[in-house]
């Protein structure tokens, strides 16, 4: 089954040398800045391998990569990044996929509900800028005519 955010995972794969990224090579391809990534590292989001001297080099797997690539579109999703952990997480155990679904479907449920309330706000700001614009013309061409 492919991942619910709309990518097959790579979450099993083990890292290969040929298959390994430095927080440079992430920082460029997902036009992030390198801090962004640590802070991703610090939700454990990703897991990379520490390597040199007292492990201050990180290397990224393709499972993080992956990893990277499905928390961002959560983000675009309007996710929370706890919420795209929990998700993500669930492709990384071997679980059973009605409880992948329905953790996602609660999810999914929950964001729209919150989405259609701030489009329900925003049209409601729209109506009362066009009162105050509707007004605010009917107001110049009074003055206009009494010119």
């Amino acid at each position: 089954m492919g991942c619910l955010l709309g990518e097959k995972p790579e979450l099993h794969t083990t890292s290969t040398m040929a298959n390994t990224y430095s927080i440079s090579d992430l920082a460029r391809e997902f036009d992030l800045t390198t801090r962004a990534i640590r802070f991703y590292e610090d939700m454990g989001l990703l897991q990379p391998e520490r390597t040199g001297a007292a492990g201050r080099n990180r290397v990224y797997s393709a499972r993080d990569r992956t990893r990277l690539r499905l928390t961002l579109r959560a983000k675009r999703l309007g996710l929370s990044l706890t919420e795209a952990k929990e998700i993500i997480d669930l492709y990384d155990s071997p679980r059973d996929t009605g409880v992948q679904l329905r953790k996602f479907l609660d999810v999914l449920v929950v964001h729209r509900k919150q989405l259609e309330e701030q489009m329900a706000d925003l049209k409601a700001n729209l109506e009362e800028v066009q009162d105050h614009e509707d007004d605010a013309r009917a107001l110049l061409l009074k003055l206009e005519k009494q010119k």
